[in-house]
């Protein structure tokens, strides 16, 4: 009963918002890892991680000092960071949408679950491409990689330094793709990462990694073992979208306040509720796929902040759902709930992203990469 009060004021002061659009949006509430349906999750001391290979659920303390790993060391080898371009003239997947300035969707009346955004219409955009070649990676060979979204990702570049000249991942290539625009539904962003579907994974096999070979005169591997997805909100949930539909090229999955929610636009019938189907439906009526997750949500995640009164749009409850499907799946997988922290909190993963990238990599060679 508590916890729905709260929800309940949360989404009466966002829909005041909605009308003073100058009121700042209301903080969200403070969810305790130990609330009725959560996953029973193992609390850890201040400060402290879960073991790197270990699978499970875990509580950070509230302390998020960051680790040593995410800022760079003398005498460490240092990757070569490269950026190129793509524009939307190029592309045959995404041509490219934008949605008016200070515009927003409305619920459609038959339907709270489904967002109608007239006001978005074909537009241009370009966006950048930054890619981390490490030190240690062999000309001619093919290299693991990791595809991140909403780039460019300084702090992974400085973090793989230390993870890989310490041998705890693998020489990978990591490659950090900008989005396309704006943000959910009706946006060029929205639609590349909250679509439930394979295009996007489709895109970056196509048109973005061919590019990164080619500029960068390096190879990359096409085991889906040696390639990981991550990202932060929307493109968390599109990192798991992408190993989702095509686990021929992605096993490993990374994310941030992933937006496990119904944001998807436009609307699909074979996934009416957009990513909130993931735990709703996929996973547990899908055979286990071969992947392997990592996942955080803060105590201070989104709750609700859009228009729509579905019960579909909080991020705690929509992460703590995943971890528990996941779980009853027999998924490997480490679910992260942290303690004072916000939507895809900064401080939390300069905290967890060396750990987070470890475990996520576990089983994986370190010293050769595969063909």
């Amino acid at each position: 009963m508590h916890l729905f009060r709260l929800r309940s004021i949360a989404v009466l002061l966002f829909g005041c918002s909605l009308i003073h659009a100058q009121t700042p949006r209301p903080t969200p509430p403070t969810r305790d890892p130990a609330s009725p349906g959560y996953v029973a999750a193992k609390e850890l001391p201040d400060g402290a991680l879960p073991p790197a290979d270990k699978d499970g659920d875990y509580i950070l303390g509230p302390t998020h000092a960051p680790a040593p790993e995410s800022e760079p060391k003398a005498g460490v080898p240092r990757g070569e960071v490269t950026e190129f371009v793509l524009s939307s003239t190029d592309s045959k997947l995404y041509p490219g949408i934008a949605r008016d300035p200070g515009t927003f969707g409305q619920p459609d009346p038959a339907d709270p679950a489904k967002l109608n955004v007239p006001t978005s219409h074909p537009a241009p955009y370009t966006r950048r491409v930054t890619v981390y070649v490490p030190k240690q990676y062999a000309a001619g060979t093919a290299a693991p990689f990791i595809v991140g979204a909403d780039g460019p990702d300084k702090l992974l570049f400085a973090t793989l330094d230390s993870l890989i000249a310490d041998r705890r991942v693998p020489a990978m290539i990591a490659i950090s793709i900008s989005n396309g625009g704006g943000d959910a539904q009706g946006s060029e962003r929205g639609l590349e990462y909250d679509t439930m579907s394979g295009r996007y994974a489709e895109f970056v096999e196509h048109e973005v990694l061919p590019e990164v070979e080619a500029r960068l005169h390096v190879k990359l591997t096409h085991d889906p073992e040696g390639r990981a997805t991550m990202g932060g909100s929307s493109g968390g949930s599109c990192a798991l979208i992408m190993a989702w539909y095509h686990p021929e090229l992605y096993h490993r999955v990374l994310t941030y306040s992933g937006t496990y929610v119904n944001q998807q636009w436009p609307s699909n019938p074979k996934t009416p509720h957009g990513a909130w189907e993931f735990h709703e439906h996929l996973i547990p009526q899908s055979a286990r796929k071969p992947l392997r997750l990592w996942l955080e949500v803060g105590d201070r995640d989104l709750l609700n902040p859009n228009a729509m009164r579905d019960g579909m749009h909080d991020w705690v409850l929509a992460n703590e759902n995943m971890a528990r499907v996941l779980k009853s799946k027999g998924y490997h997988y480490q679910f992260v709930f942290a303690r004072n922290a916000g939507h895809t909190d900064r401080a939390v993963k300069q905290q967890t992203l060396a750990e987070a990238l470890e475990y996520v990599w576990q089983g994986y060679p370190i010293a050769a990469a595969k063909p």
